[in-house]
């Protein structure tokens, strides 16, 4: 699993012209799934994300998580981000989980942030052609690995 932690002043995603998910300061989230994720890495991620301290305190230093804050996420699926461009100029998207096995991954994770946020979490539209908006606050841009 791939994620990519933007903090964010607000963010949106639209599919169709409709806006699907919306948020104001918080992480915008793009999650990337592979064929070996688990609930296990599922879990880890998914604490990482909430509990990374990427917010400035009283001082300026980042030293609060999205929790600390009250802030709000937003979360896009993203196969894109397990590609493999090293080879040639056409990525292949081999280590991405195909959609049967990343869109219940995908679902599964939101639900995991939704818990441990305690509100609500905005998505877009798994497998849809998207459109993101978003004004990057620092600019702070996290990629984060799960440990597998």
């Amino acid at each position: 699993m791939r994620l990519v932690i933007q903090r964010v002043s607000e963010a949106n995603v639209t599919v169709d012209g409709q806006i699907t998910g919306q948020i104001g300061p918080g992480l915008l989230v793009l999650a990337g799934f592979a064929p070996t994720d688990n609930t296990a890495s599922l879990t880890w991620m998914c604490r990482k994300l909430v509990q990374l301290r990427i917010f400035n305190d009283e001082n300026g230093q980042m030293n609060r998580s999205v929790q600390d804050v009250g802030g709000q996420v937003l979360v896009v699926s993203q196969f894109t981000l397990l590609a493999d461009a090293r080879k040639g100029n056409r990525p292949s998207y081999i280590g991405a989980a195909p959609p049967p096995i990343a869109e219940p991954l995908y679902r599964q994770f939101v639900a995991m942030v939704v818990a441990e946020l305690g509100q609500p979490v905005p998505t877009g539209v798994f497998g849809a052609d998207m459109k993101v908006s978003l004004l990057n606050d620092g600019p702070v841009t996290i990629v984060l690995d799960s440990p597998a």
